[in-house]
């Protein structure tokens, strides 16, 4: 997910040199005596070793949060829905990876949290499943990934926790699925099904499409195997597997293929097909898509909430000059209404608590105005919010002049409303419902070619779907440059063997070095301060990683929530009104005239968050094009002897 730029013409010709010096990598690694942090079966020997020793369970009260992970699982205790139970994950800082096996129960009544140390728990692991029925969890598969990420171990093993004495129980039994990550498995009635997932070989990944199915009455694992000539989904990971009533729904997904070319490299593809099987005879059948469905996307989350499933974040990478893309992260919400099959996106309902603190005399003269004229009204908001936003140095300021507090437009005591409070754009997230209120907990992003690990935690009332809560900000999250020095002995034999045809190439890759590594403590240090709207004086790279940010966290990818450039209110409402009228019959089931205004009301509030956000990215975005519209000639004598990058 890269987002370099990269000169005009040489993309394809350093892409194929660094495909072949990767291929000649993969294969030394393969053959080469393996370093104590590549030594898997070793670490984890080390980690049983340690395990043996423990002799009873110990639980840690109103312990810190957990640190930050992705690909962790979070569950909701079947027998406490006010608990959540979180275990596994992993993290990396750019140059280790860690994966955790910790396990933490967290109150969301008390916002405590709590950990368990047990005796025979199962080794750490990430990309596994969770599953919970009546006091107990299941765990299958996951993998390990070593520090340095040479070598990988998938599993195969089934654990049970007991939820009321904290014990781990491995169950040892026959006709369990292969060894696996990426999976997904959901509880249907007494059962557990399980289907896809990934294994990787190091020589190649295969990406499952099978079928299992664990009774919890019989302790037996079943393999479901297709009929001749049935419809089968294709091998992929990461998709979403959801329950309701008789029907089991997948979702999307990510695999890979083997392209055509001479080299047959392999190509990733984004899964956007939906099926439903029928548990009674287990016959697959595609959904057709209706209402309106979120865009393609890899690494969502969903969970199911009474009668619709809810579809959270993902990413899209976007091709946006030649060979340079950028990768989006979103934080939309979809709904999938599981009775009818329609997708619509969920909007969050106007805030309308402030109409008590408007004067009578002011609300009942600004009435008469509306039922005369409405459509000048939408003109007037428009406008009120275009003149009383400007920006300064990359923060967003209030600027409407004092009026006489007796009488104050409803439209300037919104725009003073407190700033909407949302989780940013995420992967592999986890998600749980408990009590109709969703919860959301860290996943990963990236800032450019850092990934950025998240430990905070969301709560929405999707019963009301009026605010998100932000029961646990994000911290800042690690980031280790790599060393020169590993770079330098990793890569000598290649360096050698590419002689002199590799010197352009390396004085791109020191130039970029050079330059992000001038940077890169104000990318790290201000992650947070990125994702909410912080950063002053920006250089160059600086400028054009926020801009990259802020188009994620907001999800500016999709056109039908987002004004276009200097776009009024009205205009916005105008082209987009189909969709806004659609998110709001979700929560009112109004029709005609009440309909379309509960519509505006949510494209003006999206359009009062966005539009000092645009401004700012207006602003970034000019800034930038004035800086490369100087020419190479100023561009080469401000970086000395560093080659012009367009």
């Amino acid at each position: 997910m890269g987002k370099k730029t990269k000169k005009p013409g040489k993309g394809k010709e350093k892409t194929e040199r660094k495909t072949a010096r990767a291929e000649e990598k993969k294969a030394r690694r393969e053959t080469k005596k393996l370093s104590p942090e590549d030594d898997i079966d070793a670490i984890l020997l080390s980690i049983q070793k340690e395990e043996a020793k423990k002799k009873e369970v110990h639980v840690d009260d109103n312990v810190p949060a957990p640190s930050p992970r992705s690909n962790c699982t979070l569950t909701v205790n079947p027998l406490k829905e006010t608990e959540l139970i979180l275990y596994g994950g992993e993290f990396y800082n750019g140059n280790k990876t860690f994966v955790y096996g910790d396990l933490y129960r967290y109150d969301v009544e008390k916002l405590e949290w709590k950990l368990v140390s047990s005796p025979n728990s199962p080794p750490p692991r990430s990309a596994h499943q969770a599953v919970a029925w009546k006091n107990f969890v299941y765990i299958f598969g996951g993998e390990f990934t070593s520090p340095n990420q040479e070598r990988f171990h998938h599993y195969k093993d089934f654990w049970m926790l007991d939820l009321k004495t904290n014990q781990w129980e491995q169950l040892n039994l026959k006709g369990c699925p292969s060894p696996r990550s990426g999976h997904r498995m959901v509880l249907y009635k007494h059962k557990i099904i399980l289907f896809g997932g990934f294994y990787d070989t190091l020589r190649e990944v295969r990406y499952y499409n099978d079928l299992f199915v664990f009774d919890l009455d019989q302790f037996k694992w079943q393999e479901i195997k297709p009929k001749p000539g049935a419809m089968w989904p294709t091998g992929r990971s990461g998709f979403q597997l959801f329950v309701y009533q008789d029907d089991i729904f997948l979702y999307g997904g990510y695999s890979k293929e083997v392209s055509s070319d001479k080299n047959n490299s392999e190509k990733g593809f984004v899964h956007s097909d939906m099926w439903s099987l029928d548990p009674k005879t287990w016959e697959w059948n595609k959904v057709k898509k209706s209402g309106m469905p979120p865009g393609p996307r890899a690494g969502f989350s969903m969970c199911v909430h009474k009668r619709r499933a809810v579809l959270f974040g993902g990413v899209v990478d976007i091709e946006v000059q030649g060979d340079v893309m950028m990768s989006l992260f979103l934080n939309e919400l979809y709904g999938f209404q599981l009775d009818t099959n329609r997708w619509y996106p969920l909007e969050l309902r106007k805030e309308k608590s402030t109409k008590d603190k408007i004067n009578p005399a002011c609300t009942a003269r600004e009435d008469v105005e509306e039922e005369e004229d409405e459509e000048s009204n939408i003109d007037d908001i428009s406008k009120n919010i275009a003149s009383n936003m400007s920006v300064v140095d990359s923060e967003t300021h209030n600027k409407s002049e004092e009026k006489p507090k007796e009488c104050v437009a409803k439209s300037e005591i919104q725009s003073s409303l407190p700033e909407v409070v949302k989780p940013c754009g995420r992967i592999n997230a986890c998600m749980a419902v408990g009590r109709d209120t969703l919860y959301i907990y860290g996943g990963m992003m990236e800032i450019k070619d850092q990934e950025i690990t998240l430990d905070d935690l969301y709560s929405l009332n999707l019963s009301k779907l009026d605010e998100w809560k932000c029961i646990i900000p994000a911290s800042e999250s690690e980031w280790v440059e790599a060393s020169d020095d590993d770079e330098e002995n990793e890569d000598d034999d290649e360096d050698e063997s590419d002689g002199d045809s590799s010197t352009d190439e390396d004085e791109d890759d020191e130039e970029e070095e050079e330059e992000e590594a001038q940077n890169a403590s104000v990318q790290v240090g201000d992650a947070v301060a990125l994702i909410k709207g912080g950063g002053k004086n920006l250089r160059r790279k600086e400028r054009r990683s926020r801009i990259e940010q802020i188009r994620a966290s907001l999800g500016l990818s999709d056109s039908q929530r987002t004004p276009l450039a200097g776009e009024s209110l009205r205009d916005f409402y105008r082209r987009t009104n189909m969709y806004w009228q659609m998110a709001a019959h979700e929560h009112t089931q109004h029709t005609g005239k009440e309909l379309r205004k509960d519509g505006f009301d949510l494209a003006e509030a999206r359009y009062r968050e966005l539009k000092p956000i645009l401004d700012e990215l207006s602003l970034l975005e000019a800034e930038q094009k004035a800086e490369e519209a100087e020419g190479p000639e100023t561009s080469a004598k401000k970086r000395g002897k560093k080659k012009t990058r367009n």
